[in-house]
This record gives C-alpha cells, sequence and structure tokens, in this order.
C-alpha cells in the first residue's frame, strides 16, 4: 500500500479564492509548502474539470493532485489518487479501479465512517466537520476534539481533520490524534496564500 507523505491537504473550491484564478491561488500555496491537492469542483462539467486538472498538472508537476469523485480523470490523467465521499462509489469498487500506486482517500463524519472506510481499503480519511464551518454544515454539528480522538484510537490509517481549521486548532487536533488537516478557505480566501501555508505548515511542524 502507497504511503501518505503529507500532512497538509488543500481541497480546492474555486469559489472562495477572492476572484482571483484557482490555479494561481493553489500555485502560491504550493509553492510555499503544500504538498497535496484536492480537485474538489463538484459543480464543474466534466470536460471543464479536465481542462483544470491538466492545467493543474502542467503548472505544477511536483503536486500530488486528487480528483475528487471521478475515478476515471485519476485513473486517466495518473493523477496521485482518488477522493471519496461517502455517498460516491463504494470504496472497494474504487480500489480495484486505481492503480497500486494510487491513494484512495474517503471524507467521512462518524467514528464508524472511519472505521468502514479502513475496512473497505482507503488510505487515509477526512474527518468532520472537527469545528464549525459555514461549507460544512449540512454535514451537521461540529463533531468536536473527542469523536477525533475516539476515531484515531479505532483506525490505523491517517485522519485529516477538517472544519473551521486555522494554525492554533491544528496544533489541537493534532494532540487529539489526526496525522493532517484538510483546509480550504483559510488557504484560498487569504490575501497571503503563502503566509498562510507556512503558518499551517509551522504548526504542523511544531507537533511533529
Amino acid at each position: 500500500m502507497p504511503s501518505v507523505d503529507f500532512r497538509l491537504y488543500l481541497v480546492t473550491d474555486r469559489h472562495q479564492t477572492a476572484g482571483r484564478p484557482l490555479v494561481s491561488v493553489v500555485g502560491r500555496a504550493v509553492n510555499a509548502g503544500v504538498r497535496a491537492v484536492q480537485l474538489r469542483e463538484r459543480d464543474l462539467p466534466i470536460r471543464a474539470l479536465l481542462s483544470l486538472s491538466l492545467d493543474l498538472q502542467r503548472e505544477l508537476p511536483d503536486m500530488q493532485l486528487f480528483i475528487n469523485d471521478r475515478v476515471d480523470l485519476a485513473v486517466g490523467l495518473g493523477c496521485r489518487g482518488v477522493h471519496l465521499r461517502e455517498s460516491s462509489l463504494p470504496a472497494p469498487v474504487v480500489r480495484t479501479l486505481l492503480r497500486p500506486s494510487q491513494l484512495l482517500g474517503l471524507s467521512v463524519h462518524s467514528i464508524q465512517g472511519a472505521v468502514a472506510a479502513e475496512r473497505h481499503g482507503a488510505d487515509f480519511v477526512v474527518l468532520g466537520p472537527i469545528y464549525d464551518t459555514p461549507s460544512k454544515r449540512e454535514y451537521g454539528a461540529p463533531l468536536g476534539l473527542r469523536v477525533l480522538e475516539q476515531a484515531a484510537r479505532a483506525v490505523t490509517i491517517p485522519i485529516f481533520a477538517i472544519g473551521g481549521m486555522t494554525d492554533s486548532r491544528t496544533r489541537e487536533v493534532l494532540q487529539a490524534g489526526a496525522f493532517g488537516v484538510a483546509v480550504l478557505s483559510s488557504i484560498l480566501s487569504a490575501s497571503n496564500v503563502e503566509a498562510a501555508t507556512e503558518k499551517f505548515l509551522s504548526a504542523i511542524e511544531r507537533e511533529s
């Protein structure tokens, strides 16, 4: 099984870039140290998503790119992996479609979801929302640190905490057992993308 060698996971939303081109904002984050990016533009038609994926691969060849849901794109483009929702194709089916070197990530919203994801072959999970955040309110009330702690004890695969992440909260979730953090607006919407990225990386480094 390929290893997860990143701890800051940038999740895209081109509507949260303060009007700046997504590729440019992601590029600034990658230049500041982000190694893995989940392309999560779920409202884009497939051709537009393909074009955006190719742009990111061309501009940022060293970045580990994950495609949300679209297994066909992830496999066809040779991306680092695919990221699924709990309502996506079943993880065991997707695992059979991926190359041996590709990673399978899964978003979950409970301890049981994390356990099931590991059992079904996920290489890592994104668990949340840990804190309140507008982008995750559709998934219910924040889970909190206690649920994160219990999930971290229940599985052996890496857990990335998501939902309301800041650099100070990053230290809290890592201390609670998270392997890393997944971030959207705190980096994408920042006026200084590089400084925002570096704050997260510094918080991770201090807890390593």
